[in-house]
This record gives structure tokens, sequence and C-alpha cells, in this order.
């Protein structure tokens, strides 16, 4: 028996290695810059359960919910043996390694606990006084999650219920504190474009030549909360700037290598008919500049990416943005206009690890991301910089997809697409009353829609599982909760 023990402890630390989904997420938030094209010569652009044990906490005070249930706050436990007992260890974040760690919430955050089972024996995970309770899983590396509003605040157990797994160690604390969460400090450049810096659209004017500067630049980067990324970016930022011509322009590309780059970088107009896009005349050492003309001859909106090999890699750690060829005569007038791109990341940590992480080369060419991300960061679109409307107007998203390698099924919960231009193609007659619009690697779309009520919407893509990698974005409009569009209860007779 002591010979089997010993196994069972081996076997079960061994697990341990098991990459997972981790920790809730906190961001700061940093003004971004504009960079704007602009034509020659004006300046330069860019099972069933038992009853719950009785509570061990005090009384909890109540909270107003202000959950969303598409943006919880996470955290990931195993099960494990721990100085000879039954536990749940903490996986990834703040919490990894501690033995039955403290879960930190705030008052009025959805809160989804993930369990893996470590061992191969049964166990599920309860927190008293929620009425939250998971599965139960058997098998070594089945997992279950359980998810609840924090709408009350104090500290309070979560346990296995399995008859005496609890009395054997598996017990833990969460403290929900009241108010928001407070922003913390990045410890790195802030990457993130912000949606809203784009120049303005093309009023009626004769075809220019538009002169464009992109600086390619390598800096760590914050990724998510205490995790950094040695980006590879188009002036700094994830995408690399909004560039805004009309159709018959002429685009005068200059692309700048930073002197402190360590890699060659080029790129690749996809608005451009010519060789790999202007790839081939733009290959830049570092501290080099090359220059590239050509023709914008379609209207539409289209990737641009750095075409230096590995390009992938060029692309994953961040080099993509988009070039919007305006119509003859323009776009129509919207009340605001948002510029949103997605991309992945093939970290060699699991998702959620703290510290400065490495590109994985295996993890990218067999298509395995750690990260699936909006303009470049965990929390860019929620935390750090969320859309903002107000009711009544009109939004326009000019929304791509960098990849490398992943498809968007982009989607707005809580909203329908008034319009929304296949492939962004401005040429042609939109698509109307859309709910979710597909958008491969290196292509994008543009939609409309009217803000009828406030609301706090989330953009997704519509692959779900991926907004637990770090993808998803709010578009929030300030004003009453309930109104005659929606409201809580039965229909007004």
């Amino acid at each position: 028996m002591r010979t089997l023990k010993v196994l069972f402890i081996v076997t079960t630390l061994a697990s341990f290695s098991y990459p997972c989904w981790a920790q809730h997420h906190v961001h700061s938030a940093v003004s971004s810059p504009a960079i704007v094209a602009q034509a020659v010569p004006a300046p330069r652009q860019g099972a069933k359960p038992k009853p719950l044990a009785p509570s061990r906490a005090s009384p909890p005070a109540a909270v107003t919910s202000m959950r969303d249930m598409h943006a919880p706050s996470s955290f990931t436990l195993r099960s494990g043996i721990a100085n000879g007992r039954m536990v749940y260890i903490g996986v990834g974040g703040d919490i990894n390694g501690m033995v039955n760690p403290m879960l930190m919430a705030h008052a009025g955050e959805a809160v989804q606990i993930n369990l893996i089972n470590g061992e191969g024996a049964e166990h599920d995970i309860v927190v008293d006084q929620y009425i939250a309770r998971s599965d139960r899983v058997l098998g070594k590396g089945a997992s279950t999650t359980v998810s609840f509003t924090a709408d009350k605040t104090g500290e309070f157990t979560y346990f296995c219920s399995v008859p005496g797994h609890r009395e054997a160690g598996m017990e833990g604390r969460i403290r929900v504190t009241p108010g928001p969460r407070p922003a913390v400090a990045a410890t790195a450049a802030d990457i993130v474009r912000d949606p809203t810096d784009l120049p303005g659209r093309i009023n009626a004017r004769p075809p220019q030549i538009v002169r464009v500067d992109l600086k390619t630049v390598e800096l760590k980067g914050h990724l998510d909360n205490k995790t950094t990324y040695n980006f590879w970016t188009f002036n700094g930022k994830v995408p690399g700037p909004f560039i805004r011509v009309r159709v018959g322009d002429t685009v005068e590309a200059h692309l700048k290598n930073d002197e402190t780059s360590i890699m060659i970088h080029s790129v690749d107009f996809h608005a451009a008919t010519g060789p790999g896009g202007g790839a081939e005349f733009t290959q830049a050492d570092p501290g080099e500049e090359k220059i590239v003309t050509f023709k914008a001859l379609v209207p539409g909106l289209f990737v641009y990416h750095c075409a230096t090999p590995s390009v992938p890699h060029h692309i994953t750690s961040g080099m993509y943005g988009l070039i919007l060829v305006e119509p003859e005569g323009g776009l129509p007038q919207v009340d605001r206009e948002f510029y949103v791109m997605q991309g992945e990341l093939y970290t060699a940590q699991p998702f959620g690890t703290q510290g400065d992480q490495e590109m994985d080369y295996e993890k990218l060419i067999s298509e395995r991301p750690e990260y699936f991300l909006f303009n470049g960061s965990v929390g860019a679109l929620t935390k750090s910089h969320p859309l903002r409307a107000r009711p009544g107007e009109t939004v326009r998203i000019f929304f791509g997809v960098g990849g490398p390698n992943f498809t968007s099924s982009f989607h707005v919960i809580g909203e329908i697409f008034d319009r929304v231009y296949q492939g962004a193609s401005l040429g042609a007659m939109p698509l109307t009353g859309v709910q979710t619009v597909s958008v491969p690697p290196g292509g994008a779309t543009v939609v409309e829609f009217k803000i009828d009520r406030p609301g706090r919407y989330t953009l997704v893509d519509h692959a779900l599982s991926r907004i637990e990698r770090g993808l998803v974005g709010f578009l929030i409009v300030d004003g009453p909760n309930e109104d005659e569009l929606m409201h809580s209860g039965p229909a007004k007779r």
C-alpha cells in the first residue's frame, strides 16, 4: 500500500505540467496617439449533488450585479496531493502552485472557476452561499467549470462535496471585495492600438499622391497582467496604423526599420497590384529605409502585413494592419468609426503564465495558439480601450484578421448588423440584417449598425472558447438598462 501511495503522488505531481486556461485579468489604461495618412505635401502620417454544508462565513452583504458573463474573472484549480492531503492547487497567474489558494474577486463580477482532475479520483467544486456547484469529474485530465455572479461580499468557502474529501483537505476560500477592481500599473509598453485611432473620412477630392510612413519597431509590450511579450510592430502598436486613401490615389509608402531592430522587416499591401504587394521592394535591414509606390485601383478594406520569412512569425508577433481605399465620393457619414483587428499568439508557456513570454515556433506551424487577441493584448478592448457610443448613434467597425492562421466569426452580442460589406468589398451592395460575419486570416469586413438602446455590447469571435484565451471586447453605451426594446419580466399588457 505504501508503494501504491507513492506512485499515486508521483503521478499526481507529474500531471501538473499539463497546460490549461488560467487566472483573472487586470489591465491598465494608457492613451494611444493617432497616426494619420495624409496627402503630399501635408505632414507625414500611420453528477446529483448533496445538500450544501452549513456556511462558515459571516452573513454576506448584498451588492448590485454588474456582471458580464462573457468576460468573467477566471481561476483554474487542479486536484492533487500535497503534504499527504487531498487539495486544490492553483494553476496560472497569482495563484500558480498555491495549495487551496485564496481566490480574489470584486463585487458584481462574473466569476468562473475551472477544475481539472489531476489524479483520477472523483471530485467537484462547490462555492458556499452562492448555490454554485460543478459537475463531478472522474477521469484524470477531465475538467469542469462553475460560474456565478459575485453579488455578496465577504469571505466564502469553496470545497469538494465528495464524501470525505473536504475533511481530507479539499477546501479553500474566496474573498469578494466591495467596489470595482483597481487598475494595475503596466510592467511594459502599451502596444494596444486604440480603436478610435483612425483618420476621418475623405471628402470629395481628386486622386492625389499620399505618403505613408511606417516604422518597424521591436519592443517588449504588455500582453496581460504581469505578462509581457516581445512584439514586432508597425509604429509601436498592434495593429499598425489605419491607412486611409481613395480609389485612384498613388500611395508612396516609406518603410523605415528601426536601428534597434534585430530582424529584417517589410510590408505587403493587399491593396496593391504588383510583386508581393510591395514586399519585394521593402525588405529593410535594421536602420534601413525602403520605399514602394503603388496605385490604389480597387475600393475596399485591405490587410497589410510584414512579408519577411518566416512570414507567420512576423504576423503573429503583431505586424499587421488595415488600409482603406474609399470609393469615389467616399463612404456614407456615420457618427462613430472604430478600428479592430484579431490575431493569435503562440507562446511557449500556457495562457496566463506570468513573466516574459517567448514565441513557440512548433506551436505556430502546427496552429496551436495560446492567445487570441483583439488589438494586441488581453483586455485591450475591455479594460484599457473599450469602444464607447451613445444611444441613437450610427457605428461603423472596420474589422480585419491578421491571424496568421484562424478565421474569425465576428459578432457583437446584443446587436444585429444593419449593413455588412462582405469581404470588405465596397463596390458591392451591402448585406442587411446580419448576425455574424466570417472573416478569414488576411481578410476584412466593414459592419454598420445603429445603437437603439443603452447597454454593454460584447465583441467576440463566435468560436466562443476563444474568450477564455483573451478574445473579447466591449462597446459601452451608457443609459438605463431597461426600456421597451428589452426589459426584465413579462411583456407589458
